[in-house]
């Protein structure tokens, strides 16, 4: 018998979820992460663990994952494919599973050349999409992608990220529609600072019918400082950040930027809770878990369901 995610269940009676980073630590002390837990519980339906983001040797995302499980939260496992072939993806697909974990990120991954180890080699055995594809294949016909059967069927729930506003803007409609088909059953969005031209994305999206075929979470990342804004701004690829909100936070007091940044948060996360086709939000408060809960509660998301 299937057992539901937390974050599935959530999404199914149609509420409009809350899910959070949690950022693995550089070293092999689980107490950050039992401390970052403790501060998400009560007010996230899932929790994100990134699976080496920027190509940066982190704790892998399934152990961090299973102690924050351990905390009474609902996690949702990283997994990319720049660090391993499709041997060792569906290896792992059946041990997250067997730990309990039952939500799941495919991701192809950020270039080593990136990260702390330029040297490495990186996979790419396969792209996102065709292990969105492969997970859902061992799902639903209890199949490998040699062909092989299994007896019990990894369960998970299968989500996708989506950058909508990564040129060419023209084709992040279609490529989302090429995960919807390989079997995301959700999707987790870039930081969304741009509303206008996130709602462009949207009205394409529902122009297609996507938004009936995949619940969509819109990514939120509160800004901590004006120096982050402009960094993001200038030095992200993929990042949108319009100068309407370099000149606000310009306008501030440095020490009220922190608290400008969570009302550009939760000014933003009442604009999508507005937006038809918006199933939820994403909150990367990266190395700023503090203030999700506070980013909760002021959004009128508190208490979960």
């Amino acid at each position: 018998m299937k057992t539901r995610s937390n974050l599935e269940r959530v999404l199914e009676e149609g509420h409009f979820a809350v899910t959070a980073e949690l950022g693995p630590p550089t070293d092999a002390d689980a107490e950050k992460i039992k401390r970052k837990a403790k501060i998400l519980k009560g007010y996230v339906d899932a929790f994100n663990v990134t699976d080496g983001q920027t190509a940066v040797v982190r704790m892998a995302s399934w152990a961090a994952c299973v102690i924050g499980k351990e905390e009474g939260l609902d996690p949702i496992v990283q997994m990319t494919c720049r660090d391993r072939n499709r041997i060792a993806l569906q290896m792992d697909v059946l041990g997250v599973y067997a730990l309990g974990i039952h939500n799941i990120l495919c991701l192809t991954g950020d270039h080593v050349i990136f990260g702390n180890h330029p040297g490495a080699k990186g996979v790419y055995d396969l792209d996102s999409i065709q292990f969105i594809q492969i997970v859902k294949t061992m799902r639903d016909e209890k199949k490998f992608q040699s062909g092989d059967e299994m007896e019990v069927e990894p369960c998970l729930f299968i989500g996708a990220a989506a950058n909508p506003f990564a040129d060419p803007f023209e084709y992040r409609v279609e490529r989302l529609k090429k995960k919807v088909e390989a079997g995301a059953d959700f999707i987790q969005t870039q930081c969304v600072f741009n509303v206008k031209k996130f709602e462009e994305w949207m009205k394409r999206v529902r122009d297609e019918g996507l938004h009936e075929r995949v619940k969509i979470l819109a990514g939120i990342t509160p800004i901590k400082s004006l120096g982050a804004a402009k960094y993001m701004k200038n030095k992200v690829p993929g990042m949108d950040i319009p100068d309407e909100i370099i000149e606000r936070l310009k306008g501030v007091p440095k020490k009220e930027v922190p608290k400008e940044g969570i009302k550009i948060a939760v000014e933003t996360i009442q604009r999508m809770k507005e937006m038809e086709g918006v199933a939820g939000v994403h909150i990367m408060a990266i190395e700023w878990e503090e203030v999700v809960p506070e980013i909760v509660e002021m959004a009128g998301l508190h208490p979960r369901p």
